[in-house]
């Protein structure tokens, strides 16, 4: 069955980095653009960066332009988030999203990213 696994969230003090991934199974990778997202408690989920099937365009929500990174590794069927200089508002839980068109997508179950001091 389909499956995304997040991992690689935590705690970190603000300015600090971290490197979340997420390993797909269960569908062609490749065929999919792949997106992160992030909903904070109280707030609607939003689209933080999105990457196509490839890799050779990225997509990235102005709050993280500079800072984010998406890519990704067909060959290990993973995407990646690198997340530097992170701030106190870049705290929430991250989803990753496969989306083969506007109809047929998946979703991860989040992995939480906590920036505080």
């Amino acid at each position: 069955q389909v499956q995304l696994v997040e991992s690689g969230g935590g705690l970190v003090q603000p300015g600090g980095s971290l490197r979340l991934s997420c390993a797909a199974s269960g569908f062609t990778f490749s065929n999919y653009a792949m997106s992160w997202y992030h909903q904070a408690p109280g707030k609607e989920r939003e689209l933080v960066a999105r990457i196509t099937r490839f890799g050779g365009s990225t997509n990235y929500a102005d709050s993280v332009k500079g800072r984010f990174t998406i890519s990704r590794d067909n060959a290990k069927n993973t995407v990646y988030l690198q997340m530097d200089s992170l701030k106190p508002e870049d705290t929430a839980v991250y989803y990753c999203n496969a989306a083969y068109n506007s109809y047929l997508n998946y979703w991860g179950q989040g992995t939480q990213v906590t920036v505080s001091s």
